[in-house]
């Protein structure tokens, strides 16, 4: 096996973990947060959608198709992000939110190893 296909494949591997990770801790906040005190507004519904509802269902997706997840979680991330600098007036503060949709990112460069090293996963 080539360098550049074992490459690929452990940054795969290391993107479906994190993904997981990234997703069961995205759960455990709704299961947390679920029944208490009043839900989103319409307008929350949006910022959700993005983050983390779009990014989660990158991530899923990127498991059969890591272009087209890596991509669709990485723009939900991206979207969010205007989203909230419109929504608040500021950037949202601290890694987390990138943290979470990284995946995406790994998922790309998965994507992009075994493209070129001319291996796909089976």
């Amino acid at each position: 096996m080539a360098t550049g296909t074992i490459t690929a494949v452990v940054v795969r591997w290391v993107a479906r973990a994190w993904s997981i990770l990234s997703i069961l801790f995205v759960l455990a906040f709704f299961i947390g947060e679920a029944g208490s005190g009043p839900g989103p507004t319409a307008r929350e519904w949006v910022g959700l959608s993005l983050f983390p509802i779009g990014v989660s269902v990158g991530l899923i997706v990127a498991w059969f198709r890591e272009g087209l997840g890596g991509i669709l979680a990485l723009g939900c991330l991206i979207a969010f992000y205007v989203w909230n600098l419109a929504h608040s007036g500021h950037l949202p503060r601290g890694p987390f939110f990138f943290l979470v949709a990284a995946p995406g990112l790994l998922f790309l460069v998965a994507g992009l190893l075994a493209r070129r090293s001319g291996v796909r996963e089976t």
